[in-house]
């Protein structure tokens, strides 16, 4: 898999070491992959790894210290200065796309936490400018609601064949990445539930916890008298 977007620094021993191990991180798995075989890939020695890495675990932890910068770079100018005429769910797949494999191990094996952190924390300040707009209250906290929505957009990324294949063209294409982007604006701009709707479900949401909430404090006790019922 060629890797694209290279930064300044990239024509360096450290930066191609990085790279291969994004590959066979991404490939293999952090458990399967290999100093030796990261140190073939980079033309380099296994003795350099080390030396620029230390262990397996610090060659991915810098691995997820370059996703997070380029995703930083990402969210700062969609926040800033995206051109007009700049599709951003194009230049988000262009730019993390050759790291697709390794984020999707990497989130579904639970590592990369800084990462999925770090976004978390971006979603935040987007909603946060969103609840400025909304005519009502949200119910949930900005934490929680950045955590899931920050988990349901990483899903395209880690169901990317899934999501390819129900919409009948590869998301790393042009074609794609438009039929992304309308899509995610429909979804996003006409919401499923209505105000009334959504506030009505959540009253039943509260009631069946409140319910259960009672239930499960009052089961201890009826287990302790059932079994001294004599």
């Amino acid at each position: 898999m060629a890797m694209t977007g290279p930064e300044p620094e990239d024509l360096t021993a450290r930066a191609r070491i990085r790279d291969a191990a994004l590959r066979h991180f991404g490939e293999h798995g952090f458990d399967r992959a290999t100093i030796r075989g990261i140190a073939e890939t980079a033309g380099v020695s296994s003795g350099l790894v080390r030396h620029h890495f230390g262990s397996k675990q610090g060659l991915r932890e810098a691995c997820d210290d370059f996703l997070l910068k380029a995703v930083r770079r990402l969210n700062d100018e969609a926040r800033t200065h995206r051109p007009p005429d700049t599709n951003p769910v194009a230049a988000s797949m262009a730019a993390i796309g050759p790291y697709r494999p390794y984020v999707a191990r990497a989130l579904a094996g639970g590592w990369a936490a800084p990462l999925f952190d770090e976004m978390v924390r971006m979603s935040e300040e987007w909603l946060a400018e969103a609840d400025q707009r909304r005519p009502d209250p949200p119910f949930a906290d900005l934490r929680a609601r950045a955590t899931v929505a920050t988990a349901m957009g990483l899903s395209v990324m880690v169901l990317y064949q899934h999501v390819s294949r129900g919409l009948g063209v590869d998301l790393f294409t042009p074609e794609g990445a438009h039929l992304l982007a309308v899509t995610l604006l429909d979804v996003y701009s006409h919401p499923m539930l209505g105000p009334e709707e959504a506030a009505s479900m959540r009253d039943a949401l509260d009631k069946i916890s409140h319910s259960s909430t009672q239930e499960g404090r009052g089961a201890p006790l009826r287990r302790f008298e059932e079994n001294h019922d004599d």
